[in-house]
This record gives structure tokens, C-alpha cells and sequence, in this order.
């Protein structure tokens, strides 16, 4: 199984266009040492040529472009990408199907049906879709093992993730079953990978896939719990927001650290206000102690 990290940063990416923190001002001017990061997908294949996009950010022309695998040039109009999964309904995960749109056919796309239902009214996206090259939906089950058709030699489940439905949800601070979810993508050769950007809480589900994977892909939004409160962006802590902080008692280092010795263990979905990115800082100094890798746009894991 082949994982290509097609963006590594939280929405807004890295740096955001707007932001003038410590870290963007210093990666614009030259003098933090760090990679610009876009925002978070992956794709997924099990032979190298059928690939599973798993998410379609806004910035995923750019993604496409630096990624010529999934452009063959078999015919006039052609894509490697076999099948699209949404693991929720944030606009930065989504909105990459608008630029995806040309397709000559429907694109086959998988979520659960909380995500449908939100991509279908409070953010229209899929009756817009509809005018164009369409989707063939398929229903993401939970915890049972698929095929995605078209992407031989590669399986997934997915679980329920404790974690926060997008701001514009009817159902935002009221989450149901289905409006996050994390997937094992599993190779022919029983090889696992976990994905989950978006973890708000550990639970007994969560752990046990985490402990079978043999490569962990999770959350590494934000070093502290209460790290945009003190910047004065936001009011809400990285808990409140569905992401659980790298830091502290009960962070998400605290638990990689249970892992497995063999699990390898990278992070996701990294926001730009979050100091690991700076790579002279202590931070980043203490992943490296602890064996934990930061995504980059371009990394390639193979299982």
C-alpha cells in the first residue's frame, strides 16, 4: 500500500494568507526554518496505479499538479484518482470537489450519511455538483470492513469519532454518530495505516485500531489545549474545537508514546499557529526525542 500526503496543515494552511503569527510572518520573511504546508488529504493506493482520495481540499489543484502519479495521460481526459472518501463535512476537506468538477463522469465519492446530509443542505455542495460532472454516492459504513471499487488490492473501515460537526452545521457542539470518522486503510498484505486529522477524544475504538496499525496518521493540530485562546483567535480550546492537543496529560504524545515500539507514528493536519513547525524549536525537538514525525506535503509511506 502506498500513502501519499497530499497536504499536511489544518484549514487556512501554512502559512495562512491572513496570519502574521510568529510562525507565517517568520516563513514568509525567511527567518523561521520550516515548510509551507498545504491543507490536509491524502490519497491511497494498493497497486500504484488506482488511487483513493480521501478528502478534496481547496487547494487540491495544487496537490494534483505536484503528484503526476495521479495524472496518467491514457487518454484526453483521464485521472488516477478512482474513488473520493470524506472522513466529515469541514469546508476545508470538501471544497476541493468544486475544482474537481470537469470530470467526465460522476465521481465515485464515499461518506457516512451525517456528512451527506450536511454536503447536501446547510452547505449545498452536492445538488451544485450535480449541474456538472455529478457524485455516485456510496454510503461509508461504520466499523465493518470494505472494498472501494476501483482501488484494488485496498480495504478500509471506519469508525465513529468523538469530535465536533463543521461551524455551519445545524448540529455544531451537538455532534451525531458519523460526522467525524477515522479509517483504517488496510493492504493486501494485511498491512494497516490509521487515519484520523480530526480526533477529539480517545476512545476504547479508537485505541484498539490505533494499536493494530502498523503507521498511525492523527491529529497534530495544536500543541496546547488553550493554544488560539492565548493568541486571541479564537475563544474556544482545541477540545471544544474536536482536536485533541499535542501536549500535556492525556495529549496525543501521551498516547503515541503507549504504542507499540514498531507502530510508526506521524502527524496531521498541523495548524499554523502550532510551534512544531518551527523545526529549531523545543517543540519539534521533542518529537524527534520521542520518534514521532510531522507530515509534509509530498511524503510518501509505504506498507
Amino acid at each position: 500500500m502506498k500513502i501519499r500526503i497530499l497536504g499536511a496543515a489544518a484549514g487556512g494552511g501554512f502559512p495562512q494568507w491572513n496570519c502574521n503569527c510568529r510562525n507565517c510572518s517568520g516563513l514568509r520573511s525567511g527567518t523561521l526554518r520550516a515548510r509551507a504546508r498545504s491543507q490536509s488529504s491524502i490519497a491511497a493506493s494498493g497497486d500504484g496505479e488506482h488511487w483513493l482520495l480521501v478528502n478534496a481540499s481547496p487547494d487540491v489543484l495544487q496537490q494534483l499538479r505536484g503528484f503526476p502519479a495521479l495524472q496518467p495521460g491514457r487518454v484526453l481526459r483521464d485521472s488516477a484518482i478512482a474513488a473520493i472518501l470524506l472522513i466529515d463535512a469541514q469546508i476545508d476537506h470538501s471544497t476541493g470537489l468544486l475544482m474537481l468538477r470537469e470530470h467526465l463522469k460522476p465521481h465515485a465519492l464515499w461518506c457516512t450519511a451525517a456528512v451527506h446530509e450536511d454536503l447536501s443542505g446547510a452547505y449545498p455542495l452536492f445538488p451544485l455538483l450535480s449541474a456538472y460532472c455529478g457524485l455516485d454516492w456510496h454510503e461509508l459504513p461504520l466499523a465493518r470492513q470494505v472494498a472501494v471499487e476501483g482501488v484494488p488490492g485496498l480495504t478500509l473501515s471506519a469508525l465513529a469519532l468523538h469530535s465536533n460537526a463543521p461551524p455551519y452545521s445545524p448540529y455544531r457542539d451537538r455532534p451525531r454518530e458519523g460526522d467525524n470518522v477515522g479509517i483504517s486503510l488496510i493492504a493486501a498484505n494485511g498491512r494497516r495505516l490509521f487515519y484520523a486529522p480530526g480526533l477529539g477524544e480517545m476512545t476504547p475504538a479508537v485505541w484498539a485500531a490505533m494499536r493494530e496499525a502498523d503507521c498511525v496518521l492523527v491529529d497534530g493540530t495544536l500543541w496546547t489545549d488553550d493554544e488560539l485562546i492565548r493568541l486571541g483567535v479564537s475563544s474556544r480550546s482545541a477540545r471544544e474545537m474536536g482536536h485533541l492537543p499535542l501536549s500535556g496529560a492525556g495529549g496525543m504524545l501521551a498516547w503515541l508514546a503507549r504504542l507499540p515500539a514498531g507502530t510508526r507514528k506521524v502527524l496531521i493536519h498541523i495548524n499554523n499557529t502550532n510551534p512544531v513547525l518551527d523545526e529549531d524549536s523545543p517543540e519539534h525537538a521533542e518529537l524527534a526525542a520521542r520518534g514521532v514525525e510531522l507530515a509534509w506535503d509530498g511524503m510518501e509511506i509505504d506498507l
